[in-house]
């Protein structure tokens, strides 16, 4: 689904494709999450969302062949340190984007405390909290974005945005989307979180004031398209205000 001539919804996928700048968008991996909830809980939970996440953007590059992956935020799961677990998968999962010839992006996140000493040995490029690339800003979202002077989209992830579909038994089933708007006049896309286990902000049944993101203050989220992703389709549900 294209949003625009430059912008590019990879169908069925949590990622975005700029053409300008040949790149992939990614939020909210997560990495290490499964070791860090058995550390703190005792849940021992099947190692499974690095696999996934490479899946994904193996998946991507089948669909267009870009040169770098822009992770918005969140490429780790721990806020306080760097744990054991997230080293190594962050370890794996640079090697893996070496081995594709991607260049890697990040933006930090609140989770992404500590990255920074592995800017150096693992070669990122770390950006705190927002990049300007090609009049595109990229920015997490547990702040406001400051350097909005020319810019043609803002980019975020943060929110884990999910629609809630209520089902017979009063159950909810969430759909990971993309919301796509405006902020002051300016156009801005959510990313949904790419993790396996992320849990999503039911954008569509939560009130305004339960979200995460100080940007949704600015935002009517009433008129926000929701485009879904899953089951191997991408699909543009609507304004928000339809699907309460």
């Amino acid at each position: 689904m294209k949003l625009g001539k430059d912008i590019e919804l990879i169908d069925g996928l949590p990622v975005l494709y700029i053409k300008s700048i040949n790149a992939l968008v990614i939020a909210d991996m997560h990495l290490g999450y499964e070791g860090v909830i058995a550390k703190h809980t005792g849940t021992v939970l099947p190692k499974m969302n690095l696999k996934y996440i490479k899946d994904i953007i193996n998946e991507a590059l089948t669909k267009k062949h870009a040169t770098q992956l822009i992770v918005d935020g969140d490429i780790k799961n721990e806020f306080s340190k760097v744990d054991e677990e997230e080293f190594n998968e962050l370890f794996d999962f640079v090697k893996f984007i070496k081995e594709k010839k991607l260049l890697l992006v990040l933006i930090k996140g609140n989770h992404d405390n500590f990255v920074d000493k592995y800017k150096e040995p693992f070669k990122l490029s770390i950006f705190s909290q927002e990049a300007k690339i090609n009049n595109y800003l990229f920015f997490h979202g547990e702040e406001l974005p400051k350097n909005i002077e020319n810019v043609k989209m803002l980019i975020m992830g943060h929110e884990h945005p999910t629609i809630g579909i209520r089902t017979i038994g009063n159950k909810i089933e969430r759909i990971k989307a993309f919301l796509y708007g405006k902020y002051f006049n300016i156009p801005i896309l959510v990313i949904p979180a790419i993790s396996y286990f992320a849990g999503g902000s039911d954008i569509n049944l939560k009130p305004k004031s339960e979200l995460l993101s100080p940007v949704f203050k600015h935002i009517d989220l009433d008129s926000m398209h929701a485009i879904a992703v899953g089951y191997g389709s991408t699909i543009d549900f609507g304004k928000l205000k339809n699907l309460k």
